[in-house]
């Protein structure tokens, strides 16, 4: 009897960075790995959040056997408040995962329903007929886990994101030695995380950057202020080790990043000795040279406490000269922009910005190509598909796969919604389902579509005319000539003229509806039309008109 096949659907997570989520599917069990959510790009203007979509999935609720996550940053876990609602299934992750899980439901309300559940790494757990294991990887937060996934056609390795760093700060190193053993029992298909496929050689031990903050509190004259991921405890731990060498104490900036330190204090993944942690009022009076405060706005985010300091919006906390600001992280791909504008607003206070082209303050999570050829030397996939990044970068993973020797045929690189289908000896993409992207904007989630975008971008660009037409109710004509004000299209000083022939034509158009009123959506389209015309021969733009009628 032939065996069904093993579907591989990724939602979210390839060809681009962020909204990871990936689904498998075996006859009547699906198991879904992570729930990440994605920073808008620059054209996805007014959005929030970008999160995957899950029509697939709302119809097939009762075969979804449960969510596993690799860790917790919020490219994986960040979509949990908004899709975990609708799915209601259970969640395994590891201790410290867990907690940053809960933080993000505790704060949308939607805690009180989850059903969590706590894995060790090196713990089993079996969902359907998937026996899923997670082992330990290193990356840049403790607890991360890949998945050794035993499914009737063979094992699937998912490498979550991952390192080589063998001499982690917080967390254990990845375990290659199990990946040997699972290697050399045969594997089916490796999924391999890409994002740094492109960077040549090794990533460096975290270790360097414990070594480059000693040297800024031993070296800074006054206040150091460190930015980094509220989630980046491994960072915030050097940063705690650092601070209490040299007696500073350290004061966390931002509602967020308190809360997941209170908490991975709790659980001891932070270790924070004596009295090292202060409230802000506590800092009163110490001498600068013995303040550390530590924020988020690594990536320029408008809200976040750094860019607020930067912009001198911030309530408790303004740039003194003779302050030294440490940024902590690179900027995401699209974001160099707003952090380089961070940085400039920085330094025009007078104080000293490092970051990562003037001293090496941060360390990637990622494996650099000599670590991602090492894996899949030592994981010996028959199949091989390249995960987590754009497009170039699954294209270079592919590369690096093809010069250790796994054949080309083999290698699949795929794009959200594609469906890769394998028994034990073939696969190949058989179709696609709908993953388009979910715009989150302030409380509404989903109901802003391309349509909105384009208007959005329209607005941004050209601006709009308001016509306002007032129309007698008894008779249906017009009432004087209509008003129009303009927002953002032209300055309506200059172009007077323009403007008033634009009156003009309004008022043709209505008079040539004959002796009875016309349909107002006739009319309206009518407007619309001329006015569209007209302004683009006079001044090539296009703005949004937007006809309006009183009835007097």
């Amino acid at each position: 009897m032939a065996k069904s096949k093993l579907k591989i659907i990724p939602i979210g997570g390839v060809s681009e960075i962020g909204k990871n989520m990936m689904v498998m599917e075996y006859e009547d069990d699906i198991i879904i790995i992570d729930v990440g959510l994605m920073f808008p790009e620059e054209e996805m203007l007014g959005v929030d959040l970008v999160i995957p979509d899950i029509s697939y999935l709302l119809d097939k609720k009762d075969k979804i056997r449960g969510i596993i996550v690799t860790h917790g940053h919020e490219d994986h876990i960040g979509a949990m408040a908004y899709i975990l609602p609708q799915l209601n299934v259970p969640v395994y992750s590891t201790k410290l995962t867990n907690g940053l899980i809960s933080v993000k439901l505790k704060e949308h309300k939607a805690l009180a329903h989850a059903d969590l559940r706590i894995v060790l790494p090196g713990g089993k757990i079996t969902l359907g007929k998937f026996k899923i294991e997670f082992f330990p990887v290193c990356h840049s937060i403790p607890d991360a886990v890949g998945f050794i996934i035993t499914t009737p056609v063979g094992i699937v390795v998912h490498t979550g994101d991952f390192k080589l760093d063998y001499t982690p700060v917080s967390g254990k190193p990845t375990d290659l030695s199990r990946l040997a053993q699972v290697g050399s029992q045969g594997v089916l298909l490796l999924l391999s995380d890409s994002t740094y496929a492109e960077l040549p050689g090794y990533t460096p031990s975290e270790r360097v950057v414990g070594e480059s903050l000693d040297r800024i509190m031993s070296e800074a004259p006054g206040r150091v202020i460190i930015a980094t991921f509220s989630s980046l405890i491994s960072r915030i731990q050097q940063v705690i080790d650092a601070a209490g060498k040299y007696d500073r104490r350290v004061c966390v900036i931002g509602r967020n990043m308190t809360e997941i330190v209170r908490m991975a204090t709790e659980l001891g993944y932070l270790k924070a000795p004596g009295h090292i942690l202060a409230q802000i009022d506590e800092l009163k009076g110490l001498p600068h040279n013995r303040i550390v405060y530590v924020t988020t706005g690594t990536q320029g985010e408008p809200t976040s406490a750094l860019v607020r300091i930067a912009n001198r919006d911030h309530k408790q906390l303004h740039i003194i000269p003779g302050d030294t600001v440490a940024i902590s992280a690179t900027p995401i791909p699209g974001n160099e922009a707003v952090v380089a504008r961070t940085i400039d607003n920085l330094f025009k206070q007078g104080a000293q910005v490092l970051y990562n082209t003037i001293t090496q303050v941060h360390v990637h999570g990622h494996a650099s190509q000599e670590e991602l050829k090492l894996l899949i030397n030592i994981v010996k996939p028959k199949f091989f598909m390249p995960v987590h990044g754009e497009y170039r970068h699954l294209s270079i993973h592919s590369k690096l796969a093809q010069s250790v020797g796994i054949p080309k045929e083999n290698i699949f690189v795929m794009e959200d919604g594609d469906v890769l289908e394998l028994d034990q000896n073939n696969a190949k993409v058989t179709g696609r389902i709908n993953s388009s992207n979910v715009y989150v904007d302030g409380l509404s989630v989903g109901d802003i579509g391309t349509v909105v975008l384009r208007d959005r971008q329209m607005l941004s660009r050209d601006g709009i005319v308001v016509v306002i037409i007032a129309i007698d109710r008894q008779t249906g004509k017009l009432v004087g000539r209509p008003d129009i004000v303009s927002r953002g299209f032209v300055d309506p000083q200059g172009y007077t003229e323009m403007l008033d022939k634009s009156r003009d034509m309004v008022v043709q158009v209505l008079e040539h509806g004959g002796g009875h009123p016309a349909e107002w959506s006739f009319v309206n389209a009518k407007v619309r039309d001329t006015l569209y015309r007209f302004y683009y021969e006079q001044t090539k733009r296009r703005p949004m008109i937007l006809p309006f009628m009183v009835k007097v």
